[in-house]
This record gives structure tokens, C-alpha cells and sequence, in this order.
């Protein structure tokens, strides 16, 4: 997937990620942190990576699988990109 690194919207998805990863970490380093706002933290980190889980399948999709065809239909394309971010 080398073509990622021209994706800004994944590039900002991972900056946050790291920023909250952060945070974590510090938390655990603070004596007096709270468990709660670590979990909170925690499932903010999982719903993070879940995004750009939908952001990288979707890109791929975009790049290898559909690739240049010009006879795309984005309807279908858009339902199915739903689907899988529901269940993922």
C-alpha cells in the first residue's frame, strides 16, 4: 500500500492515534489517574483503530481491487463500505 502516504485522512487518523496511545501511557505513569478514564481512553483508542481499519480496507478496495475500471457503481460500492464498518 504504498500509495498511503499520500492519503492525508489516514496520516491525520494515525496522529491521533499516537496521541491517545500517549495519553495512555501517561495515565498509567500518573499515580493518582483514574481506571475509569483510562477504559474511557482504552475504548477511544479501539474505535480509533477501527476507523482507520475501515479508511486502509476502503483505500485498498479504491487502489487494488477496483483499480481504474470506469464502469464502477458507487452505490454498491458505498452499501457494501457500510456493511463492513457496521460489523467491523
Amino acid at each position: 500500500m504504498g500509495h498511503l502516504y499520500q492519503d492525508k485522512k489516514i496520516q491525520n487518523r494515525v496522529k491521533r492515534l499516537q496521541g491517545q496511545i500517549n495519553a495512555v501511557d501517561l495515565a498509567l505513569n500518573t499515580p493518582d489517574a483514574s481506571c475509569i478514564q483510562i477504559l474511557q481512553q482504552a475504548a477511544a483508542i479501539k474505535g480509533a483503530v477501527n476507523g482507520l481499519m475501515n479508511e486502509l480496507i476502503e483505500a485498498h478496495l479504491r487502489h487494488h481491487v477496483i483499480g481504474e475500471q470506469t464502469a464502477i457503481n458507487e452505490t454498491e460500492l458505498e452499501e457494501f463500505l457500510k456493511l463492513l464498518k457496521r460489523y467491523s
